[in-house]
């Protein structure tokens, strides 16, 4: 997702294929195991994770403070400590609530090899708490090649996603699922993904999803025909989560109120959503863009994400009806699904640093934007409420737009009301009071929101 004349280049995120599949009973691997799975035709669907790139191809040995980046770079840059400053995570940590006892799934293509040494220089620098990555290999996952940009852009996703989980839950156990997705080898990427969640779903692995990838619901074969069998036979994993009481997240998105054709590439010249997103059983994850000072203070309300290299995604499903959770927002979503439902930092002018070594080109400290760094944050959100509660909150749309009734500092969900997520010629949504097809609901206050939802 984003811009195939900016960022989208530098981290070269091929396309990769999915086809429908009719969910099995699979085993689940020991950490480290690689399982064989089932080989199915390619269609013309693409998935592509959220991750919007790199600012600069080459690392640097040290990450810069927000006023460096300014002067330096031209844009905003983040550690985690000040995304724990801007969300009032502290208060939290100091009550004891770190998601000790939780498990949060990362899927991701390809993995990244170095993803344990990665997030250990990570922790160093900013003085968090280590943590042991439960790696799981999901099929026939390939050998990684640093020169493949697939295996290099799925990478920076995975350290994106594994880090910012981290930085946000420090003591939740981390399982990354690595699939093998490769177009060129006739595997698929999406129900291979939906595979590995149901298993670690029904084997009581997982209390919280983070997916930081997406396919544009209309290159599912069959969508412009109103047949969409293709996509819907791939909710099995959701379905499961539902059953077992597991939270799902997805990220919105990366190119606004549009996103890309099946070339992978190409943008569709009107507003379109995606899948997972777009599932009324996933809590979709849009983007904002905060300005903070070096400490994390906010010298300004968060925005919609909407810069030079990209906007968040949001809009209304082709394919699914409006859920029961969102009557009360019918006047803004029609008749149809509406996303996002919440918003986190994605934006690139408000960039987050991840150390990286999988590329010996270009070990270092690089800058990430995207809604799929959103999405593992939230994740590790929902990790800290489900410590407090004692139990999986599992799906949490209803919880969200239900506490939405509530005076904001009860809830903890504080309104975004600037910006839009217009994209290459289509225009966006504008955030509005309220729940809006830009930022959802809005953004959270982690503190008072953590206590908010675990009390529902």
């Amino acid at each position: 997702m984003g811009s195939p004349a900016t960022l989208r280049r530098a981290l070269a995120l091929l396309a990769v294929g999915a086809t429908a599949l009719t969910a099995g009973t699979i085993a689940v691997p020991a950490a480290g195991t690689a399982i064989a799975a089932p080989t199915h035709d390619l269609s013309g669907v693409h998935v592509r994770p959220a991750s919007f790139g790199h600012q600069s191809a080459k690392g640097r040995p040290a990450p810069l403070s927000t006023t460096q980046c300014v002067s330096q770079i031209g844009i905003h840059c983040y550690s985690p400590l000040q995304y724990r400053t801007a969300y009032n995570l502290d208060p939290l940590y100091q009550e004891g609530i770190t998601g000790k006892g939780r498990t949060i799934v990362i899927v991701d293509s390809f993995g990244s090899p170095t993803i344990q040494h990665d997030l250990e220089v990570f922790d160093k620098q900013w003085g968090i708490k280590d943590t042991n990555v439960e790696v799981v290999k999901w099929g026939d996952v390939p050998a990684f090649d640093p020169t493949n940009p697939d295996h290099t852009g799925w990478a920076g996703e995975t350290t994106l996603d594994v880090e910012y989980a981290h930085a946000v839950a420090p003591d939740a156990h981390i399982i990354l699922v690595e699939t093998g997705v490769s177009e060129t080898e006739g595997t698929t990427g999406l129900p291979e993904m939906m595979d590995a969640e149901k298993a670690l779903i029904k084997a009581g692995r997982a209390d919280v999803i983070s997916q930081s990838f997406g396919a544009t619901e209309n290159t599912f074969p069959g969508y412009d025909k109103g047949d969409f069998k293709s996509l819907t036979d791939l909710r099995y994993a959701f379905q499961a989560a539902a059953d077992h009481n597991v939270t799902v997240l997805a990220a919105s998105g990366d190119n606004g109120a549009t996103d890309a054709m099946e070339n992978g590439t190409d943008l569709y010249p009107y507003k379109v959503n995606s899948w997972p997103s777009s599932d009324p059983l996933v809590t979709s994850i849009g983007g904002t863009q905060l300005t903070l000072d070096d400490s994390g203070k906010r010298t300004a309300p968060d925005k919609v994400w909407r810069d030079k290299s990209g906007a968040g995604g949001g809009g209304v499903s082709g394919i699914f009806e409006r859920p029961w959770y969102q009557a009360g927002v019918a006047n803004v979503t029609g008749n149809h699904r509406g996303t996002p439902d919440i918003s986190m930092s994605a934006a690139v002018d408000g960039a987050a640093w991840t150390y990286e070594s999988y590329d010996p080109t270009s070990v270092g400290w690089h800058l990430t934007g995207g809604t799929s760094e959103a999405t593992p944050l939230f994740s590790g959100v929902v990790a800290l409420a489900d410590q407090l509660a004692g139990h999986r909150l599992g799906q949490l749309n209803w919880r969200l737009y239900g506490m939405n009734l509530l005076p904001s500092q009860w809830s903890g969900i504080v309104d975004v009301k600037e910006g839009d997520n217009g994209w290459e010629g289509v225009t966006g949504y504008n955030a509005t009071p309220g729940y809006d097809l830009a930022s959802g609901l809005g953004t959270i206050d982690g503190a008072k929101f953590v206590h908010a939802i675990a009390a529902r």
